[in-house]
């Protein structure tokens, strides 16, 4: 009678090795990165793919498009309600109009798109929605309007300062009595704006 010993399987001797390599290089690393909770703002933490941690979304809507007109080779624009265009490169606006018209098939502007040349004249184009609002009385590009029981702070371009903005306050305000408030400038008075509770 021959005798053998049960080894562990192999899948699971891989992942211990793996886990004891990354320790000893990192001590302060936990035993295991890969299936913890996401954090106190939503986001997954971990690896992607792994025991389930979604790959967060970036687009919500991907489309793909004709333009000859384009010289660049990735082209940033929003398109508003109205269905203005404003555009961060200096691009024809007739070849960027048919990048929206394939968004606009898919999602309603708002938005925020970022198109990518795939060959000569085709380009794929990815869009997130966006909340627009007009914002009055405030000089810089980027604010953070942060609202909590201890007080109120608003940062103008990463400065603090003493003024208000009641549009970003109504903004909040509208999710409860803490919350964040940041925007930055498009054009003139309209911001995009995102509003978190805290």
């Amino acid at each position: 009678m021959r005798r053998f010993r049960r080894h562990q399987p192999l899948h699971q001797r891989l992942a211990e090795e793996a886990d004891l390599a990354a320790r000893l290089a990192d001590p302060g690393r936990p035993p295991s990165l890969a299936a913890e909770t996401p954090g106190w703002d939503g986001e997954p933490r971990g690896e992607p793919g792994i025991h389930g941690v979604p790959r967060a979304r970036r687009w919500d809507a991907v489309a793909t498009a004709e333009s000859p007109l384009l010289r660049g080779d990735t082209v940033h624009f929003v398109s508003l309600a109205d269905r203005t265009l404003l555009v961060e490169e200096d691009e024809p606006d007739d070849g960027v109009s048919p990048l929206a018209d394939a968004v606009d098939a898919l999602l309603s502007p708002p938005y925020r798109a970022e198109a990518v040349r795939r060959t000569e004249t085709a380009w794929a184009v990815g869009a997130s929605r966006i909340e627009v609002a007009e914002v009055r009385g405030l000089t810089g590009d980027d604010a953070e309007l942060a609202v909590t029981r201890q007080g109120r702070a608003l940062q103008v371009d990463g400065r603090t300062v003493l003024g208000r903005a009641p549009a970003l306050e109504r903004l909040g305000a509208a999710l409860g009595a803490e919350y964040v408030v940041r925007g930055r400038r498009l054009d003139g008075d309209l911001w995009e704006v995102e509003a978190t509770a805290l």
